[in-house]
């Protein structure tokens, strides 16, 4: 697989950001990315990373730190041409090595719908561990590192 970097959402790729698209079954588990765009700016909560793959954008991301430290990460979208190649499990890897590496981080968390099996299975193979903890109807992970 080529690399896959996060980079910053700049007024160079923003629009590639935006015309990323899903395949139209996983359109209910996730927003389109000018949603994400707008809650990033107009918001106080939320950064977002394009995800670069040999130079083109192929996804996107969201994080924020939660009032106790932790670090979500959110709304990631793989575009439907860059999906079943690792590169989803490859930006969580990612942002989540960048995100505990932050000094007061307890755990990096995220969320999904409880009908999103795919990511479920994804997360949960990454060491996530469900909570029991409900955010905006979706079920709560948390990865923390090995003591």
């Amino acid at each position: 697989m080529e690399d896959v970097s996060l980079e910053p959402v700049t007024a160079g790729n923003w629009r590639d950001c935006a015309a990323l698209t899903v395949h139209p079954e996983q359109g209910r588990f996730v927003a389109d990315v000018t949603y994400y765009l707008c809650m990033c700016h107009y918001g106080d909560t939320w950064s977002p990373l394009a995800v670069v793959r040999g130079g083109t954008v192929a996804g996107f991301v969201i994080w924020a730190v939660d009032d106790d430290g932790s670090r979500w990460i959110g709304g990631l979208v793989v575009d439907a041409r860059h999906q079943r190649q690792g590169v989803g499990r490859e930006v969580v890897r990612q942002l989540r090595e960048r995100l505990i590496a932050e000094p007061g981080t307890p755990n990096v968390a995220l969320s999904y719908q409880p009908a999103n099996t795919a990511a479920r299975e994804l997360y949960l193979s990454m060491g996530f561990v469900e909570t029991g903890e409900i955010e905006d109807d979706e079920v709560v992970a948390r990865w923390s590192p090995s003591v």
